[in-house]
């Protein structure tokens, strides 16, 4: 089958190799934030399409069979064209998102609605250890009280006030790395969102180990579609899946 997968996320290369690995040819498409991007197997693309309106056009210019949005969970308006493209198009649509995170028992979590909530519950004088992406970080640069730690594959977007130490990495990061950052940099508050994602997990787990108190940014609603939680349950799907029926060739 022809899949194009809305991508951006690691979940997304994993469940595009997968697919690659099983004959289907695969098309990633990326927002174009990131300048050097994993790169799965199959064809990368980047960049936007111009709105809904403008993915359906493709979809149906590039005689897709199957979309997926494996895009992040707080990317609404990817999210909403996926859905209205979907339909549009005549194109079945599966998102992948994972399970939102469980809360250890004893863990205490604040839960908050977006980043600026977030800045706003921060005591005087706390390390906080932001995992949000570049986006969003100006919510917090007017904290002038506390010290913040922002890690991302390039360089921020705006220009980050002194009481912020900002540190290029790629991903994949252990627990175990984790803990030695957030005990490196004296970290009392991690701030996240609550994304699904397995890189977050990690964060989580060693906040908890270190005793450090989580602020979690819930996920906003998504346009309803079919969703699954794992690349297992996508690659179930079109194990079940019949050809496309134009591949099917009679001869006389």
């Amino acid at each position: 089958m022809k899949i194009l997968v809305l991508g951006g996320t690691g979940e997304a290369v994993i469940l595009a190799n997968a697919l690659a690995s099983k004959g289907h040819s695969v098309i990633t498409a990326l927002a174009g934030r990131t300048k050097n991007p994993a790169r799965p197997k199959g064809k990368l693309i980047s960049g936007g399409f111009g709105g809904a309106d403008g993915l359906a056009d493709y979809l149906r210019a590039k005689k897709i069979d199957y979309l997926i949005d494996a895009t992040h969970p707080f990317a609404v308006e990817m999210s909403a064209n996926a859905v209205a493209a979907a339909k549009k198009s005549d194109v079945p649509l599966t998102r992948l998102v994972g399970p939102v995170f469980a809360e250890p028992e004893g863990a205490n979590w604040w839960r908050v609605k977006d980043a600026d909530e977030a800045a706003q519950r921060l005591p005087n004088g706390a390390t906080a250890f932001l995992t949000l992406g570049r986006q969003t970080l100006g919510a917090f640069t007017h904290r002038t009280d506390v010290r913040f730690l922002v890690r991302s594959i390039e360089t921020p977007d705006i220009e980050l006030p002194e009481n912020f130490k900002a540190i290029q990495a790629r991903p994949p990061f252990s627990r175990g790395d984790e803990i030695g950052l957030m005990k490196r940099e004296g970290i009392t508050h991690l701030v996240a969102k609550d994304s699904g994602s397995a890189q977050t997990q990690e964060k989580l787990e060693a906040a908890f180990m270190l005793r450090i108190q989580v602020i979690m940014i819930e996920r906003p609603e998504l346009e309803p579609c079919s969703e699954v939680g794992s690349v297992a349950e996508v690659l179930e799907i079109f194990a079940q899946l019949p050809p496309p029926k134009r591949r099917f060739f009679f001869f006389p």
